[in-house]
């Protein structure tokens, strides 16, 4: 319920777990031509919910803080990656900043030089199951909303798009300079976006949001512009 309350964005060490986060201002958005009404209508937001499937969930895709037996990861590898996103939780704002980005919409961008396997940012949201994001899916599309869903695993799904952070406006990527990686800390689920390589400040931060192949009457054009763009994100 502390979330919800009115003026919690002003409690600066309060560690938002859900939502209504003190995030950042959003960038004043700039329109090329000097009107938006003068601008070609582009699908800016996707129907299905970001998605590791059951192929790419690998254990190069997982980990697990708890120091358990169940990871390849040497106990002091698993104790420097908690430690990591106990920093994370309260310093990913140095990491990213909001603009407006050249694939589509608002993007998140470098705020300083990233080296490779830093963890960038949490994509947070309300988890749920898969029956109520289905639902909710439904209305938000019924409310002409854009929807933001990334699967945790195969029965629950974060829901960014009332009660997110800015990872929700990380674009896609066919040549992606992060990836999202499922992790498990104090017996959570947790998806972490993870620098791939290293990344200069004033970068777009971008992952492959690895829909699922679709006929081609449901296929999303891809616009990443990436030397070896798929032309099609599903």
């Amino acid at each position: 319920m502390c979330p919800q309350l009115p003026g919690v964005e002003s409690c600066q060490n309060y560690l938002f777990r859900y939502g209504r986060h003190p995030l950042m201002e959003l960038p004043l958005m700039i329109n090329p031509t000097g009107c938006a009404r003068s601008e070609p209508k582009i699908l800016t937001h996707y129907k299905r919910p970001h998605t590791l499937n059951s192929t790419s969930m690998s254990k190069a895709y997982q980990s697990t803080f708890t120091g358990e037996t169940n990871t390849p990861y040497s106990k002091q590898f698993v104790h420097s990656k908690s430690s990591q996103y106990r920093r994370l939780r309260t310093e990913w704002k140095n990491n990213v900043y909001l603009a407006r980005s050249r694939i589509q919409g608002l993007g998140l961008y470098a705020a300083k030089d990233l080296e490779k396997h830093t963890m960038v940012i949490e994509y947070i949201g309300t988890i749920i199951r898969n029956e109520v994001a289905n639902r909710r899916e439904k209305i938000y599309e019924e409310q002409n909303r854009g929807i933001y869903m990334f699967r945790i695993n195969n029965e629950h799904v974060i829901d960014a798009t009332l009660t997110g952070g800015p990872a929700r406006y990380i674009n896609h990527s066919c040549a992606p300079n992060c990836v999202a990686e499922v992790v498990t800390f104090d017996k959570e689920d947790k998806i972490i976006i993870i620098s791939s390589r290293r990344i200069p400040k004033g970068e777009e931060l971008t992952y492959d949001y690895q829909f699922d192949f679709e006929d081609d009457q449901h296929k999303i054009p891809c616009h990443c512009g990436a030397w070896n763009c798929r032309k099609w994100m599903n």
